[in-house]
């Protein structure tokens, strides 16, 4: 796994041993940051679940002003802060704690997001959990993105959410969904 554009581009990212991370996969992330590429640079970006903080670095290295990553096993989080001296990119923020957590002491700070970035296990319906857990808080700045990462297999009930999908993308067992509020205006182009 690599940084694959920007400032950091060619950099080699660690990911931690065994099979409970799953990093995103080059060509996924490349398809992702293609879709993104306009809404990065400048941007504040929230990455949940995230394991070797392979996405955050990538949007640090495309120009994202600040990132803060957030993964609740300290082993991911140590390899978070060595990727992230790896690839000497500045502006981030590691929080080692479980992601409800992790929302509600952001919001207690004020803090606010153009992207949001998850990418929970497979499988465990924290897709549409974690959206339901962002509704309460006001994290996400308007016309910002959340944007899912999931088995392609897997329903997302948005059945009664303040999100709606604007976009979908499949890669081989890996989809894509991208989240605006239902109010917004604005579309992932």
């Amino acid at each position: 796994m690599r940084v694959i554009a920007g400032k950091a581009r060619g950099v080699r990212l660690s990911s931690v041993p065994g099979t409970d991370t799953r990093p995103t996969l080059d060509r996924v992330k490349e398809a992702l940051f293609n879709i993104l590429q306009t809404w990065v640079p400048g941007s504040d970006f929230l990455d949940l679940f995230a394991g070797n903080g392979g996405i955050g670095i990538e949007a640090l290295s495309r120009g994202a002003r600040h990132a803060v990553f957030v993964d609740l096993k300290p082993q991911c989080t140590r390899m978070i802060r060595a990727n992230l001296q790896a690839a000497k990119v500045d502006g981030a923020q590691v929080l080692t704690m479980p992601v409800e957590r992790a929302l509600e002491r952001l919001a207690k700070a004020g803090s606010q997001f153009d992207i949001i970035f998850l990418d929970p296990p497979y499988g465990r319906q924290l897709v549409g959990k974690t959206l339901a857990a962002l509704e309460g808080y006001d994290l996400l700045r308007p016309g910002g993105l959340v944007v899912a990462e999931y088995g392609a297999k897997e329903e997302i009930d948005l059945g009664t959410s303040k999100f709606e999908r604007v976009r979908q993308e499949k890669y081989g067992d890996t989809a894509l969904g991208f989240f605006t509020l239902r109010e917004d205006e604005r579309e992932c182009e």
